[in-house]
């Protein structure tokens, strides 16, 4: 039984890393073309960043957002002086940014992780197992990435639930007013049949005077 179980955990494992292999490219950064770590997933581009996020925050490092309209680097999420050993055993900046990878493909992301070091890029200088760690550090990101993913289609759907309810609510006081109206209408309609009834019988008696005169 226990074989079992572990077999398929390692085979959860192996699934998982299939899923995501991170790889060395290049992104804009700092007006400079930058050395990243970057990895593709078949996830919202928000939830690969709010794992991230959350992986930093775990660790006691909050993310400073480059913002502006005249900011080239606008989107980039910086992490300064961060100690993450998993990737390496000196502080760095770690700095990400995850987009689309298009315009048809919501589902579909991509990550880019610089490492600055004293302002200067770290990957051109780290060796080959440290680069590997920083890969497989995103590579591993997946079940963080599902977690954060799942929170995001909870946080949809309650989204959903309160516009039904609130769109409920609304219906039931309409119907509320409609009621009101519909008594206050019946009660109307009764007074207009007395009144016309009070008006009929003084219309008579007018008659009746012009037949005695």
């Amino acid at each position: 039984m226990k074989k079992k179980v572990l077999l398929s955990t390692v085979m959860v494992f192996l699934v998982l890393i299939s899923l995501a292999q991170s790889y060395e490219g290049t992104i804009q950064y700092d007006k400079k073309k930058q050395a990243a770590i970057v990895c593709d997933y078949s996830y919202p581009a928000q939830a690969v960043e709010n794992a991230f996020v959350k992986r930093m925050e775990k660790l006691g490092y909050k993310a400073k957002e480059e913002k502006g309209i005249l900011n080239r680097d606008k989107g980039f999420l910086v992490f300064k002086n961060a100690y993450v050993t998993d990737i390496s055993k000196d502080r760095l900046d770690y700095i990400i940014k995850v987009e689309r990878k298009s315009r048809k493909e919501s589902d579909e992301s991509i990550i880019y992780m610089v490492m600055l070091k004293n302002d200067a890029n770290a990957i051109s200088t780290m060796e080959a197992y440290d680069i590997g760690k920083a890969k497989s550090y995103l590579n591993e990101m997946l079940p963080d990435i599902e977690a954060a993913n799942l929170e995001l289609q909870i946080a949809a759907q309650e989204e959903v639930v309160t516009k039904a309810e609130k769109k409920l609510k609304e219906l039931q006081d309409d119907k509320l007013n409609l009621e009101k109206k519909l008594a206050e209408n019946a009660t109307a309609q009764d007074e207009a049949i007395k009144d016309i009834d009070a008006q009929k019988k003084s219309l008579e008696a007018l008659k009746e005077k012009r037949k005695k005169n």
